[in-house]
């Protein structure tokens, strides 16, 4: 299998040649802030740090689509929406809710965690094993149900 980051030049290289006009700003973008990572690190990414890259681009999306949407712009949200849908294609599939839960309860019982003091614990092994799998605003949330805060 390719390399994300070679997944991603071939993405740009069709999107532009089949006239994708929102496809190729995005992946523009995405290389962007590829660079600007490989710079702030000096080295070429991991493809774990490519897989973080594009899902901070799609959080930031996600996030945008809420304000729009609040703003009562819906041309902008669907504009974020449709960049959101190029960016989800290079992530893993995300998990369902209930996968998220299963999996984060199996952690708790795996810790032996018990109550709100140790939810720092689960939440540093699951952003470990869901990581670029689920969202961790999810994640935390459903840890706090679990461990009663």
């Amino acid at each position: 299998m390719n390399s994300l980051y070679e997944r991603l030049d071939q993405a740009f290289k069709q999107a532009i040649k089949q006239q994708q006009p929102v496809a190729a700003s995005t992946l523009r973008l995405l290389k962007s802030a590829i660079r600007y990572r490989e710079v702030e690190l000096k080295r070429s990414l991991t493809e774990e740090e490519l897989q973080a890259t594009v899902a901070t681009q799609a959080k930031q999306r996600r996030e945008a689509i809420g304000e729009y949407a609040k703003a009562g712009r819906p041309d902008l949200a669907n504009k974020e929406e449709e960049e959101l849908s190029v960016l989800l294609s290079f992530l893993p599939p995300q998990l369902s809710v209930a996968e998220v839960e299963t999996a984060v309860s199996q952690i708790i019982q795996e810790l032996g965690a018990s109550g709100p003091k140790d939810l720092g614990k689960v939440m540093k092994a699951a952003m470990a094993s869901l990581a670029g799998r689920a969202e961790g605003k999810l994640i935390q949330e459903i840890a706090r149900q679990h461990l009663g805060s």
